[in-house]
């Protein structure tokens, strides 16, 4: 029997904010619930340090240097309407090869792949779709940073009253029951705008109708921060209740992971870097997933794992076939899935043109103190500017790792064959675009067929090198 996949999205997590990943605070009882009941990545890493670069990786399972719209970092809400910048609608994805194997499809929560009338989450392989197309809005007035109104059912807007993260988990939960009485099974991907900013609890309805920017910056703390986690969790907690009621938990193939590593009010120790940085703190996150009818419980694996394994893992596990014009980057994780004593051993690899970093991770990724020989796994490989970072800190430790097993976790010597085997093994990347832009006249075509001449921003011609 084909199971059904949930797939729950944080947005700008930390690695240790949850309690399952040693959480100053009780913030997360029911994603520590599932943690118990299924296996937890230890090792578990975001195809980018940023926002909508993942969301390309996890929608077509390739590396998001692919696509024109994968190089932003990430693409702004001022991009509404440029046909350059987003998921080609013609590109195979997660939800469109399911669709194509009989799977129900549905999106609740962001999407960030591009704006209308060129992208979208129907245009894509989703059957249903409620949520907002840009990167982060306010949890009240649902409008993004640029001011515009933006939640959507479909894509028509939607005008709801009420907090954003509980308007997706009583969404995603409503399509949960629904399936009750279906016997297709279904892809569920539930993308939270939490823990992002703005920084606003339930409480903060009055709060939300003063700022001037959704950026918060002169707002928020660690407690609040904390608060919009536990909501977030109890509405997870919502949707796995849903799954007991209609008797779909046991064959429910489900995962729990953020787009990217924590900012300003995040934990991630004992991890150097936050969001935007290719340091482990930047890229690391929490991987959850349970599947009681295949997947031990109680478990954890510090197998590598990267973003864009997921799509060929639920292909594999639905017994669906790749499209052969669009070879994946990723791999299935379900045999270790299944037997989390397996490792498989592979190399990663990542760029940003933010500070011109790269990075890449080599081995199984294990750290456990019985097997380990570094705690700090991206650090042979890291270049911000142009420049290798191979300095050490006072106590003779690379700086990846705030805290260190002196004696117990010996690391590595630097290499210099580090840098010559990134360049000559990692896969071949397009040129990347120059982030310059230039305002020109385009002609957009509305859903209802009428054309009409918008100005928008595109990219210039102009490519620097790999």
């Amino acid at each position: 029997m084909r199971p059904n996949f949930v797939f729950i999205l944080a947005d700008d997590l930390g690695y240790a904010d949850l309690g399952c990943y040693g959480g100053r605070a009780s913030c997360s009882p029911s994603l520590d619930r599932l943690a118990s009941e299924g296996l937890r990545f230890t090792d578990g890493y975001a195809n980018s340090p940023v926002c909508s670069p993942t969301r390309f990786a996890l929608m077509t399972g390739r590396f998001q240097y692919r696509l024109r719209g994968g190089n932003d970092e990430p693409i702004a809400s001022r991009h509404r309407g440029n046909p350059a910048l987003g998921l080609p609608p013609a590109h195979p994805t997660l939800p469109s090869l399911l669709r194509d194997a009989g799977y129900a499809t549905a999106l609740v929560g962001k999407w960030h792949l591009g704006f209308l009338p060129h992208f979208g989450p129907l245009k894509s392989g989703y059957g249903e779709f409620f949520g907002p197309m840009s990167g982060g809005l306010d949890y009240f007035t649902h409008r993004d940073s640029a001011g515009h109104h933006d939640l959507y059912e479909g894509e028509a807007e939607a005008h709801r009253v009420g907090y954003l993260t509980d308007l997706i988990s009583e969404r995603a939960a409503e399509f949960v029951g629904r399936q009750a009485a279906s016997r297709t099974p279904f892809l569920l991907s539930v993308h939270y705008t939490a823990p992002h900013w703005p920084w606003e609890t339930r409480e903060d309805d009055a709060l939300a109708r003063t700022l001037e920017r959704i950026s918060h910056t002169d707002g928020g703390s660690v407690q609040t921060y904390l608060t919009m986690i536990r909501h977030m969790d109890e509405g997870i907690g919502r949707v796995l209740e849903a799954l007991t009621r209609i008797g779909a938990a046991e064959n429910t193939f489900v995962v729990f992971t953020s787009d990217n590593g924590g900012e300003r009010y995040s934990d991630t120790w004992p991890l150097v870097g936050k969001k935007m940085d290719l340091l482990e703190g930047g890229i690391r996150v929490p991987y959850i997933v349970r599947w009681p009818a295949r997947v031990p419980a109680g478990r954890d694996t510090p197998q590598l794992a990267i973003t864009m394994d997921w799509v060929a893992t639920f292909l594999e596990a639905a017994g669906a076939a790749p499209d052969s014009g669009y070879p994946l980057d990723g791999i299935s994780l379900l045999p270790v899935l299944v037997n989390p004593n397996l490792r498989v051993e592979r190399d990663l690899y990542w760029r940003m043109k933010f500070r011109n970093q790269r990075a890449m991770h080599r081995g199984t990724g294990s750290i456990s103190p019985s097997t380990a020989t570094s705690f700090c796994s991206i650090f042979p490989g890291i270049s911000v500017n142009g420049r290798t970072v191979r300095g050490t800190n006072r106590t003779g430790w690379p700086p990846c790792e705030r805290a260190t097993l002196r004696g117990k976790r010996p690391c590595p010597p630097y290499r210099p064959t580090q840098r010559s085997r990134s360049r000559t093994r990692r896969p071949t990347w397009p040129s990347r675009p120059d982030r310059v832009y230039a305002k020109i006249s385009v002609t957009a075509r509305e859903t209802s067929g009428n054309a009409s001449s918008v100005t928008v921003a595109a990219p210039v011609r102009r490519l620097v090198s790999r």
